[in-house]
């Protein structure tokens, strides 16, 4: 890892990668961050019960050259915390004007959320679909509407695509995966229940899955092979779970265009193959 300017996120979203160890360090931080920038190694290192080494390691593991780089870093992110993701949309704004904030809070979910993925998940992911003789995404509510998004695009490849939004019909597609299945599961809690239910039964079927959601602690990113994350923050007129949707949608895309490289040939055929199909609906 490199060092980010905005440590706390950066912690979140490789948590899952983390030693149980290295998870009582993260755990501290991001509970009491204000502490930490107080308190010295040692302190920190008794208060986990751990040996010090541990905590330098995990400073050095994050990209940091040790404890005081960290504690350097996280001050400035606490004191100076980084602008939240939506700009503060007010009554008296004008309509140009909340146009203009919500292309920014797009433009800001985007960019942290770019930020926060990671070059061995990525590839891990594409590696997935490469290999894959088919790919079935799952999402309820406005996660499913990503879901119907990402089977639009990846049906173009010539890869069959399927994308699930009710429960039931989740759970009878899962039943039916294979070794040679990916499932991609796409909540921005990572908690909803339904889905949990559906990636169980995709994993007994030794289907490998893919999680995209947004809080790298979430149930979801625990039990899925590969997550991949977003970064969304909430306001008074746009939920957060709202905000990640054009995250999500960008990893999809970021996936698929991927794919398009591995598979250049494939995708071409099958591309020609779909415009002949569609040219008749044209006038």
């Amino acid at each position: 890892m490199t060092p980010a300017t905005n440590v706390l996120n950066r912690i979140r979203s490789a948590y899952s990668s983390f030693s149980e160890k290295e998870k009582l360090v993260a755990d501290y931080i991001l509970e009491k961050p204000e502490k930490i920038i107080h308190a010295t190694i040692n302190q920190v290192a008794d208060d986990l019960m751990i040996a010090d080494a541990t905590v330098f390691r995990f400073c050095k593991r994050l990209g940091f050259k040790g404890y005081q780089s960290l504690k350097i870093v996280l001050a400035s992110e606490i004191v100076n915390p980084i602008k939240d993701i939506h700009e503060s949309i007010n009554e008296s704004d004008s309509e140009l004007e909340v146009t203009k904030k919500v292309f920014q809070s797009n433009i800001k979910a985007i960019e942290y959320s770019r930020d926060l993925q990671s070059q061995a998940s990525i590839q891990r992911a594409v590696g997935f679909l490469t290999e894959a003789n088919n790919l079935s995404f799952y999402g309820n509510g406005g996660s499913g509407i990503v879901g119907l998004d990402a089977q639009h695009k990846f049906i173009r490849t010539g890869l069959i695509s399927q994308a699930y939004t009710d429960s039931h019909l989740q759970l009878m597609s899962a039943s039916q995966l294979n070794e040679n299945s990916v499932a991609i599961f796409i909540s921005h809690s990572g908690s909803n229940k339904d889905l949990l239910d559906v990636i169980e039964v995709a994993k007994k079927r030794n289907a490998k899955t893919i999680g995209i959601t947004n809080f790298a602690k979430s149930p979801l990113s625990k039990v899925v092979d590969i997550s991949l994350f977003t970064a969304a923050q909430e306001t008074e007129y746009r939920s957060e779970a709202l905000a990640s949707r054009i995250a999500e949608l960008s990893i999809i895309d970021a996936l698929y265009v991927n794919y398009c490289l591995q598979k250049k040939d494939q995708t071409k055929e099958s591309l020609s193959k779909m415009r002949d199909a569609i040219s008749s609906k044209r006038l």
